[in-house]
């Protein structure tokens, strides 16, 4: 039974930074499964950051330049370093990890919540 495990959210000004982390367990991930997405009540969920079967990192242009995506293979574990952040990066952000089969996200955890208020 794969889990995955968000942790490092909170509320912070317009400009700060958080860094998230996402631990798999029940299951250990191929290099480059992992990634994040971010959805707002309401909103559909939207990918933030990841890798492709190649290692290239990918982002959403939304994120690009200020959010930088890291892993550490050996501890199934993905971290989300988020700087500059803005009123509009509020969201719950859930780490979700890919089935290697199909290369398609299928693994998701519970999110954490990133406020982002003055």
């Amino acid at each position: 039974q794969v889990q995955l495990m968000e942790s490092g959210g909170g509320l912070v000004q317009p400009g700060g930074s958080l860094r998230l982390s996402c631990a798999a367990s029940g299951r250990t991930f191929s290099s480059n499964a992992m990634g994040w997405f971010r959805q707002v009540p309401g909103n559909e969920r939207e990918f933030v950051a990841g890798f492709s079967r190649s290692g290239v990192t990918l982002y959403a242009d939304s994120v690009k330049g200020r959010f930088t995506i890291s892993k550490d293979d050996a501890a199934n574990t993905v971290y989300l370093q988020m700087n500059g952040l803005k009123p509009e990066d509020t969201a719950l952000y859930a780490c979700s990890a890919k089935r290697e089969s199909d290369n398609v996200y299928v693994y998701w955890g519970q999110g954490t919540q990133v406020t982002v208020s003055s």
